[in-house]
């Protein structure tokens, strides 16, 4: 029973470390946004607003390229994967890579979306819906705010 409960309490213990570490890694990446991202990017990035629909800078990129996460500088879509899908926001059939980023439930504007974000720093990105073209079917709309594009 004792050893029990020595190990509860030294997961206990690893669980605290872990959340602390995980508040501090938090601290230092909401400071470097405040530092480093213009208040609109902020504004997207961090807080998950919108930019207006056909305002965006990379809304009529066609050249080759790859565009970046504005805040940690992952590659997250190919021009190969750009199309015009008449929506106003840039928009891609396939992020770069399967573990490039991450999705979660939307429920704002009582609207039940799927928003995606950068897997590295969790930045918004923007949404992702089912009526994009063959083969994936899906149209991942992007804030142009959220992206660094980078011609190759």
């Amino acid at each position: 029973m004792s050893d029990q409960n020595n190990d509860q309490q030294e997961q206990s213990h690893e669980r605290n470390i872990q959340d602390d570490d995980q508040q501090e890694q938090s601290h230092e990446r909401l400071n470097y946004w405040v530092e480093n991202l213009d208040p609109e990017q902020y504004a997207v990035i961090v807080e998950g607003a919108t930019e207006p629909p056909f305002t965006g800078k990379y809304l009529h990129v066609k050249g080759p390229g790859i565009f970046h996460c504005a805040a940690c500088g992952q590659a997250l879509f190919s021009t190969k994967d750009k199309y015009d899908s008449g929506s106003g926001w840039p928009s891609f059939s396939r992020p770069i890579s399967g573990n490039s980023i991450g999705e979660r439930k939307d429920t704002s504007y009582a609207m039940m979306r799927i928003e995606v974000h950068c897997s590295r720093c969790g930045g918004h990105l923007g949404h992702v819906f089912d009526d994009g073209p063959p083969p994936t079917g899906k149209r991942y709309c992007i804030n142009s705010l959220s992206l660094v594009y980078i011609e190759t």
